[in-house]
């Protein structure tokens, strides 16, 4: 039972960190990195000691800035987004794998990776913060017109926020990672609806228009 529940906290962890990921590439690798370089309250694996490299965290650092100031300006925000449909993803299957405890091998023994399983976290990551992302993606244009694009830096500070908490709670509370869960899909329902409400507008408009 004992290893059982371990598994599963391993599992929570990987996924809270994939889906901040999701939302922004660069916030969860660089808790992890600044937790396991200045703290005790997270031991990275031997295949993800790089995380914790001063170079890596200060390149971190700067992509999170760049990150930061284009998702808050409108249409660059949907240009920026186009750009981390790739790296976001990337970065949730690190964290995953990271997270989750997944060793990672020299690209010299490709089939041992794959033989071994160690994919399968990596695996997971991406497609959880892949998820995350289209959400993301898909809400900001929604976001954008609703608020003649006013809404855009804040809606990016409450993205960036839940990253944060998210990052954090997935690395010292993983059972909270259920709550951020059903607030995702809370947020998908409403996301959907608001697309398919105006893509009636349109249609309704459109007609009108035609009828005149």
């Amino acid at each position: 039972m004992g290893a059982m529940l371990f598994y599963v906290l391993e599992v929570l962890t990987g996924t809270g960190l994939a889906a901040s990921a999701g939302l922004n590439a660069y916030i969860p690798m660089l808790a992890m990195g600044l937790l396991a370089r200045y703290t005790e309250v997270i031991n990275l694996p031997s295949g993800w000691q790089w995380l914790s490299n001063g170079w890596v965290i200060a390149i971190l650092t700067v992509l999170l800035a760049i990150e930061v100031v284009a998702d808050k300006v409108p249409v660059v925000d949907h240009i920026n987004d186009m750009v981390q449909t790739v790296v976001r993803p990337t970065a949730g299957g690190l964290v995953f794998g990271a997270g989750a405890g997944s060793e990672t091998v020299t690209v010299t023994d490709p089939a041992g990776f794959f033989q071994s399983n160690q994919w399968v976290p990596i695996a997971a990551g991406v497609v959880i913060a892949l998820g995350v992302h289209g959400l993301k993606a898909a809400a900001r244009p929604v976001i954008n017109t609703a608020t003649a694009g006013v809404g855009a830096p804040v809606a990016s500070t409450a993205e960036d926020a839940t990253s944060v908490i998210m990052s954090v709670v997935a690395i010292l509370l993983p059972a909270l990672v259920l709550v951020f869960a059903v607030l995702l899909i809370g947020a998908a329902v409403w996301i959907f609806r608001r697309r398919s409400a105006r893509r009636s507008e349109r249609a309704a408009a459109r007609a009108a228009g035609f009828h005149v």
